[in-house]
């Protein structure tokens, strides 16, 4: 099976190994740094003061408490419903660890607050909201990803089971 997967991979043209051998730098380095320069988030001044504004917090908590909450609880109300099926090996406790990832939001966050806050008198009020949406991407991310990790495996149900020769 080894070398099969070895005659595999060198069939792939030169384009497609290039491809997947970038996609790790790319994902986890290039984007992340594109999408904070793009975001313009300011990170001088007094930081305690904005990181303490009413909105910064506010974007905060949004994000960090209600994303997660939010999505657990609708995807709860949509099971009982009837409207979506929970699918099978999949704990509430799972979902709700998933539904942290939600409190990511970046980009989308980032539009929201530029069309909330677009005039000059504002200005102050998107630098906030952009350094809360900083901070809880980074908290909403982190905790999700600890939470996952942290999750003991579910057992493979969907194994093949190979006879003993």
């Amino acid at each position: 099976v080894h070398s099969l997967e070895a005659l595999t991979e060198q069939a792939q043209p030169p384009l497609h190994r290039l491809e997947h051998a970038l996609h790790g730098p790319v994902a986890f380095g290039i984007m992340p740094v594109f999408a904070l320069a793009n975001a313009g988030v300011a990170l001088h001044g007094d930081l305690l003061a904005v990181l303490t504004a009413p909105v910064t917090l506010g974007v905060i908590l949004g994000l960090v408490v209600g994303k997660p909450l939010g999505i657990t609880l609708f995807a709860w109300i949509a099971v009982k419903s009837g409207v979506a099926v929970k699918p099978a090996g999949v704990s509430w406790a799972a979902l709700h660890f998933v539904a942290w990832l939600g409190g990511i939001g970046f980009t989308m966050s980032l539009f929201v607050a530029g069309l909330a806050f677009a005039t000059p008198e504002t200005a102050l009020l998107l630098e906030e909201s952009k350094l809360g949406i900083l901070v809880a991407s980074i908290i909403a991310g982190g905790t999700g990803y600890a939470l996952l990790r942290s999750r003991k495996p579910a057992p493979a149900e969907d194994s093949i089971a190979v006879a003993a020769p």
